[in-house]
């Protein structure tokens, strides 16, 4: 048992980063990594150690995360990020801005092609891994990935790769 919760225990960085990425809310992103450390231990006894604990934390959190959208939703509560105010004095570093930028870009994305980008380049899973999480064949995810990173360029205005062609 210890050695299940010092596995839990090192997941718990991860499982925040991700969090945070989803829900873009400190405070909800801790409760729903809360709520993903209590049903883990609460149901230990349900993972068959055939994979890794972080991907089966992983799907958890997921399927927690999924779930509080679904009953959000059916309460009527939605936030339109499109009415929240920019800061009246943009900062200083460009970088900063970029990376707002690209937040704000990832937030529109749809959630199936969020979910997938936010594990393969957030936490660096292996395609597989990130596949076996989402519950999809890894050729979707691979096509949910191209599809994100084209709405991303798209929406912050990068150049789309440049196209090769034969000189003779």
């Amino acid at each position: 048992m210890d050695s299940f919760l010092d596995q839990l225990e090192a997941c718990v960085p991860a499982l925040r980063r991700y969090a945070r990425a989803l829900t873009r809310n400190v405070d909800l992103a801790d409760d729903l990594v809360q709520d993903c450390l209590e049903r883990a231990i609460s149901r230990r006894g349900l993972f068959r150690p055939s994979g890794p604990v972080r991907a089966w934390l992983f799907t958890m959190l997921l399927n927690l995360h999924r779930n509080a959208l679904r009953a959000s939703r059916r309460r009527g509560e939605s936030v339109d990020f499109h009415t929240i105010p920019e800061p009246s004095i943009p900062a200083p570093q460009p970088g900063h801005i970029a990376l707002a930028e690209m937040a704000r870009a990832i937030d529109l994305l749809p959630l199936e092609q969020k979910e997938a980008l936010l594990l393969v380049t957030l936490e660096g899973l292996a395609y597989g891994e990130a596949a076996e999480i989402l519950k999809i064949p890894q050729g979707t995810l691979m096509s949910r990935l191209g599809r994100a990173r084209a709405a991303l360029r798209t929406l912050t205005g990068t150049p789309a790769e440049p196209h090769l062609r034969t000189v003779k």
